[in-house]
């Protein structure tokens, strides 16, 4: 689903970015520029804040849609991980005994050793499974059992699985598989450039319930927000308060979506220069202006995940704005 816009259009329709300033005592010390966009899953701009065009890789957020295939051929039933070990297959957890060991257990259930992971082991640490994307890799590679396709090159764009999900996410976006432009993650697996209004219709079709995996895997999310992230960060704290209405998760260089479940509403958010900080701060002011949250929780979470230091803090100058017709 390419968005297209006329240069009378874009001028017409063209909304400031968000900025978020850091601020030192009372001198503005960074500024962050921002772009929202909010759709719904028909890939209809509902609001807006800078470019929803702007293309960036979604990264991480990437994860429940690379999860499809771990679900649809049939390889979470058969090994019977339940809804912590789809919740993991879509983490970008912190390496917790708790979050690796979900990991082991979908290696474990098929039968798949550990050395076989191709995620990086993480610094300071002992294991692959510790890695934020371990959880991804063995589901990938769980599915790879499942379907007889080859470990080795599992992380390949042209291996089937990768194929697959190239597949499932051009169905989902209505645009032609060879328009997505793949690129290596860190992780070693394929990540996609994409508009950023593309990235939210994605989380549109994940709060919809249209598509039977689409709201398993939503429901896993919710039900275990501590396997997403981590106590202390941010898409487990905001799920955790949500108490099952809202979807997070987050992306590197200042990638964030949210859903809102049941109503095919999907935001995603881009901090130009990728400052974590930013895209939080800028998740928090979407929401309270969406009044998608109590007022009690969106402090609760300002005050622990906006903290800084004392003399420092941020401010958001800026909102989202209803798209005109």
């Amino acid at each position: 689903m390419k968005l297209s816009m006329n240069l009378m259009e874009y001028e017409r329709n063209h909304k400031p970015p968000i900025l978020v300033n850091l601020k030192r005592g009372s001198s503005i010390e960074s500024i962050h520029r921002v772009h929202a966009v909010v759709t719904d899953k028909k890939g209809r701009v509902l609001m807006q804040a800078g470019n929803p065009k702007y293309e960036t890789f979604v990264r991480s957020a990437l994860k429940p849609f690379q999860a499809i295939p771990f679900l649809s051929s049939g390889t979470s039933e058969k090994i019977s991980i339940g809804e912590k070990g789809i919740a993991i297959a879509c983490a970008s957890h912190s390496g917790k005994p708790e979050q690796a060991r979900e990991a082991f257990k979908i290696l474990w259930n098929s039968n798949i050793e550990v050395n076989t992971l191709q995620c990086p082991s993480p610094s300071k640490k002992g294991s692959r499974l510790e890695h934020n994307c371990s959880g991804k890799h063995a589901a990938f590679l769980a599915t790879c059992k499942k379907m007889n396709w080859p470990f080795e090159t599992y992380l390949q764009s042209d291996h089937p699985l990768q194929q697959e999900i190239t597949r499932i996410i051009s169905d989902l976006l209505n645009m032609p598989q060879e328009e997505l432009l793949s690129e290596r993650d860190d992780c070693g697996a394929p990540t996609l450039r994409l508009q950023l209004a593309q990235i939210a219709i994605l989380y549109a079709h994940l709060s919809s319930s249209d598509n039977a995996e689409l709201e398993q895997i939503n429901r896993a999310m919710v039900a275990q927000p501590e396997l997403i992230s981590g106590e202390g960060r941010f898409d487990t704290e905001l799920m955790t308060r949500a108490h099952g209405q809202l979807l997070s998760k987050s992306g590197a260089e200042g990638i964030q979506c949210i859903s809102r479940n049941g109503e095919g509403i999907g935001v995603a958010i881009k901090v130009e220069d990728g400052a974590k900080r930013a895209k939080y701060a800028v998740a928090l002011h979407v929401i309270k202006q969406l009044e998608w949250l109590t007022p009690i929780a969106i402090e609760e979470l300002e005050e622990k995940i906006l903290m800084i230091s004392p003399g420092l803090k941020l401010e958001v100058d800026g909102k989202l704005k209803f798209q005109e017709n």
